[in-house]
């Protein structure tokens, strides 16, 4: 694999373990701002109750370090390229979920959401990024013609 490409696959998997590390050094904040987002609906909230029940622990703090560990593993796949298509996959669904969750311009009034806009924005990049990597998967084998080969 060309070394631009592995240089910008390491790159873009430092947002993902960044952000996984951050929140799991900061589980009780992140499961903070999970509650104050997330609303668990009441057809899965005895499901939930049994995973604290088992866990020993808040379904939100559970929550938090799942996706975290998530992050982080993820990004790490991505960097290595191991299985980075199927982790891209993951990812778009991720990134699609904490948009609508976390970044949700469309309800707040026009000068205060520029910065939710931004982060969406953001998001959809790293969305596109996603679909370029499952896309393109670990790359063209030897056997195979690369992309801009005839």
């Amino acid at each position: 694999m060309p070394a631009l490409i592995t240089f910008g696959r390491v790159l873009f998997a430092v947002l993902f373990l960044y952000s996984g590390a951050t929140k799991l050094f900061g589980i009780q904040a992140t499961a903070d701002l999970f509650t104050a987002k997330v609303t668990i609906p009441a057809v899965i909230a005895p499901y939930t109750q049994q995973i604290e029940t088992f866990a020993g622990m808040p379904f939100m703090q559970l929550l938090a370090i799942t996706i975290g560990a998530f992050e982080i593993i993820a990004g790490l796949m991505i960097a290595v390229n191991v299985l980075a298509r199927f982790f891209a996959i993951l990812l778009i669904i991720f990134v699609c979920f904490t948009t609508f969750y976390f970044h949700d311009f469309w309800n707040q009034a026009a000068p205060d959401n520029g910065k939710t806009l931004m982060e969406a924005l953001k998001n959809l990049s790293l969305i596109g990024a996603l679909f370029i990597i499952a896309g393109y998967g670990r790359g063209p084998r030897r056997d195979e013609p690369a992309y801009g080969d005839v």
